[in-house]
């Protein structure tokens, strides 16, 4: 005897959560097997240096250098850590470990700088990796400089403050660091040897008055002279 059809009703229903071809829309397997797209629903959680500079550093720049709109208010823009590095002319492997550590202060991947000119002088020729260097943005960005200020910053020896006097013209700031091991992220058995490293703050600032404003507001330690 046939199956008698089922009444419509009583046909068998989709599994909760399965869209077309089978896929679940909050992860799992799909019916051919393959791994469906897991999407997260949780918003991001903005770094604590931009959160400072939206509620408290706009509204007190404002009203320092009386701007109309908060569009005229100077903001950071990009950080670049630059590790240069002479040693590796004569020491090539002194550049894969700059690398990793450049990577575990930043957590970002740097990139390797290489010579553009030969120097006969310091048996230097072009296309030679002599240094490592990283540009941070957005989170990353914001997340380096908490660190820089909070955390880097204080472990350095005989710590005073940093100079004022290093603003380019333009509201842009570098700030030149001695040793790479301020930073907790290095692992003092790993080190090789003590390396420095430049940190340029860019900043959307058209005067060093308005960029040194912006910096001292976000934590930066200035010197009073």
């Amino acid at each position: 005897m046939a199956d008698e059809k089922k009444p419509k009703g009583e046909q068998q229903a989709k599994p909760k959560g399965a869209g077309k071809g089978g896929k679940s829309r909050s992860g799992g397997r799909s019916s051919d097997g393959e791994a469906a797209p897991i999407v997260s629903t949780t918003p991001g959680i903005a770094p604590r240096l931009y959160d400072k500079y939206k509620s408290e550093v706009i509204a007190t720049l404002t009203k320092q250098f009386n701007y109309k709109n908060s569009n005229q208010v100077p903001r950071l823009q990009k950080i670049v850590v630059n590790m240069g590095l002479g040693a590796a002319v004569a020491n090539p492997k002194i550049i894969d470990t700059a690398v990793e550590e450049l990577k575990a202060i930043t957590g970002q991947k740097p990139v390797v700088t290489r010579s553009k000119k030969a120097i006969a002088n310091f048996k230097l020729r072009a296309g030679l990796p002599i240094g490592a260097m990283v540009t941070l943005r957005r989170s990353h960005m914001w997340e380096f400089l908490d660190r820089l200020v909070n955390v880097a910053l204080p472990r350095t020896r005989d710590f005073k403050g940093i100079s004022r006097k290093a603003f380019d013209g333009k509201g842009n700031y570098t700030l030149g660091l001695r040793e790479q091991i301020i930073f907790p992220e290095i692992n003092y058995d790993k080190i090789d040897a003590i390396k420095g490293l430049n940190i340029s703050l860019v900043t959307t600032a058209r005067t060093d008055e308005e960029g040194r404003a912006l910096l001292q507001q976000l934590g930066m330690p200035f010197r009073a002279n």
